[in-house]
């Protein structure tokens, strides 16, 4: 059994850094991950005016329950999609001026369902280019709060912003949700909000927050599970082989720990500890049908596993995929017809049938991390498989090649 650990979770460190910003007192966060995403978020807040000194496995924020210290600034959110739609939320509960911009990649992201959010909220905000996306200027003057309507069917990070700046209004704030995918990581922001001490409550499709702030403390970090989902597959690819992440067990926040029990249905022999989860090749994938709604994410570490399993593996309700550093479900089905996979799309589900893959053959990546991290477990099975931008894995990974081939190397 191969013992793995995981970096920290993206999703909690982003999470993690907002709130620690919005605290009275002085947080510490424990084993944050160090990735470009983080340091890209880490960066704004201190262009935004607040003190983060960083260390080896621990970064200490000093919160400002008043907003951001700068007065004006500019913003560079790099390719992060929670830098870009978190910290203009944060910044709009101060007082100044604050331009917000971003990567290309990022800047062809939406932001529309947000930014209208924030406008009914009397936030005075104005994009700089195309409506609804980077670059955008806030100018805050505190946000006083209020019910407002939100669509988020595109990215549950919509709602994770306005939730997290509920409690820095001064009335609070009720949000009525009309559609909503990946609701496990809007579990991931209530759970960390209230260890935070902020009080929120749920009534059907209506979360209310109250005007409680933020009180500051120490925060451990928990692995990653997206992450963690490329090992998973490749133990369960690999005969004979296993592999074991600690700190991911019964008690984790990330619903991407989800990706084991589609691995279970497929036939891979899943244990999940309190403390840690391990995953081991039985010698069978099966096909299935399977809605990854909830686990998107991992949509393209599925479909990278796919053509090895002795059926169809067909993934639906993943329309959000396609808005994410690139079109995830047209990149997966792209890459794996030029491995010779035959693959049916449609607006919101792909269907990979079983195939041997053939190389030699370049992956387009399109920048996008999960796809070279995903296609990696292809190419365990597939000789000649190489990468066009292997480099793009720094977004939330960026020891992922030599983890990963040490693991494969491992008897």
């Amino acid at each position: 059994m191969t013992v793995i650990d995981i970096p920290g979770s993206k999703s909690v460190t982003a999470r993690a850094l907002f709130l620690a910003a919005a605290a009275e007192g002085t947080t510490t966060l424990l084993r944050p991950l160090v990735s470009d995403d983080t340091e890209g978020f880490a960066e704004g807040l201190a262009a935004l005016g607040y003190t983060v000194r960083r260390e080896p496995g621990a970064w200490h924020i000093e919160g400002r329950p008043a907003g951001p210290g700068a007065e004006t600034a500019d913003v560079y959110c790099r390719d992060g999609a929670t830098t870009a739609r978190f910290l203009p939320t944060l910044a709009a509960a101060g007082h100044g001026t604050y331009r917000f911009d971003a990567s290309e990649q990022m800047r062809r992201r939406p932001l529309g369902p947000l930014t209208t959010a924030l406008r009914a909220l009397g936030v005075d905000l104005r994009h700089g280019g195309k409506e609804g996306h980077h670059p955008l200027d806030v100018h805050a003057r505190g946000v006083k709060g209020g019910a407002l309507t939100l669509d988020a069917g595109q990215s549950s990070q919509y709602l994770t912003a306005l939730l997290m700046l509920g409690p820095l209004t001064t009335e609070g704030l009720d949000i009525t949700v009309t559609d909503l995918v990946s609701e496990p990581y809007v579990e991931i922001t209530l759970a960390m909000m209230r260890s935070f001490g902020a009080e929120v409550r749920q009534e059907g499709r209506t979360y209310r927050v109250a005007p409680t702030g933020y009180r500051a403390r120490t925060y451990g970090i928990e692995p990653d599970a997206s992450t963690a989902s490329y090992l998973f597959a490749a133990a369960a690819l690999l005969p004979g082989r296993s592999v074991t992440v600690p700190g991911l067990g019964t008690g984790a926040l990330q619903g991407d720990l989800a990706f084991v029990d589609v691995l279970r249905r497929m036939g891979a022999d899943v244990e999940v500890t309190g403390d840690a989860t391990t995953v081991r090749s039985t010698g069978t994938l099966r096909g299935l049908t399977v809605n990854m709604r909830d686990i998107s994410d991992t949509m393209p570490t599925l479909a990278a596993l796919a053509p090895f399993a002795d059926g169809p593996v067909r993934i639906e309700d993943v329309a959000n995929t396609r808005v994410k550093e690139c079109d995830r479900l047209d990149a997966c089905a792209e890459n794996l017809r030029r491995l010779g996979i035959t693959v049916r799309t449609g607006p919101d589900w792909i269907e990979i049938h079983p195939g041997t893959p053939a190389g030699p053959v370049e992956i387009a990546t399109h920048g996008d991390h999960r796809i070279v991290m995903s296609f990696a477990v292809t190419a365990l099975r597939t000789p000649g498989v190489t990468f066009d931008d292997p480099g793009c894995v720094k977004k939330t990974f960026p020891d992922f090649h030599r983890v990963f081939d040490a693991f494969v190397r491992t008897p």
